[in-house]
């Protein structure tokens, strides 16, 4: 099945959607939801989905939770690479940041590790996407479950997440 034949117009934020996928169709924003066969145990999430889709893993963001001088802070990164927690602490106007532990991510977001949206999420954090994302019409984030990635254009999450641009981002 090819990305175009998985596109769904509408119905994606329907009582049986994710918070995430209830986000984009209040927000009314044009995106395509890719299911895939979830790989449990996987050792990178990210991966394994960007391999089951048959997509770049450059085009397909992780979202991670890190604490910067004490305060969550959701930061969106390829998935091919990792987070430069220096330049994240930069991006958002402090001085160090460690990464949030798995049980304050979880609870913070309202979803579980594997699937954590940077749409739709419990509360609103300061958000920073790696400025690469606005090199490709689409990037793919997760959905909000594992198993689930949904391909919007960079400038919808950006705007959706009320996100800063900044290089956050390091190749592998």
């Amino acid at each position: 099945m090819t990305v175009s034949e998985r596109r769904l117009a509408s119905g994606s934020g329907g009582p049986g959607g994710t918070p995430a996928t209830r986000a984009l169709a209040r927000a009314g924003v044009t995106h395509e939801l890719l299911p895939y066969d979830h790989e449990p145990g996987a050792s990178s999430y990210g991966l394994a989905a960007a391999a089951a889709l048959g997509l770049p893993s450059e085009q397909v963001f992780k979202t991670l939770l890190a604490k910067v001088d004490g305060r969550l802070v959701v930061a969106i990164v390829p998935v091919s690479g990792s987070l430069d927690l220096k330049a994240l602490a930069a991006a958002v106007g402090g001085k160090r940041a460690t990464m949030a532990e798995v049980d304050e991510a979880q609870r913070s977001t309202g979803y579980v590790v594997g699937g954590i949206s940077p749409l739709g999420q419990r509360r609103a954090l300061p958000t920073v996407v790696d400025s690469t994302a606005v090199g490709f019409r689409v990037v793919y984030v997760s959905a909000g479950r594992r198993g689930l990635d949904v391909g919007l254009a960079p400038e919808d999450l950006v705007r959706l997440t009320e996100a800063t641009l900044a290089p956050i981002g390091r190749a592998s």
